[in-house]
């Protein structure tokens, strides 16, 4: 069945964002809904904690990507 051209598609709740980390200043791109912990790829540190549905962000988040 096809859509109309009218109708609209609905925006993804998850999203990729790039992080810095506050040790070593390195700058990555992870996931929003992360369902492991994710460490940066320089030192280590831990970025992220797994929460269920969405992660939990443990380092400054500098841009939300689209």
């Amino acid at each position: 069945m096809a859509k109309s051209s009218g109708e609209m598609t609905p925006k993804p709740k998850s999203r990729f964002l790039r992080v810095k980390c506050a040790d070593c200043e390195n700058e990555q791109v992870i996931f929003g809904s992360a369902s492991t912990p994710v460490t940066c790829i320089i030192c280590g540190r831990t970025l992220t904690e797994s929460r269920g549905g969405r992660a939990r962000i443990l380092t400054p988040i500098l841009e939300v990507l689209e």
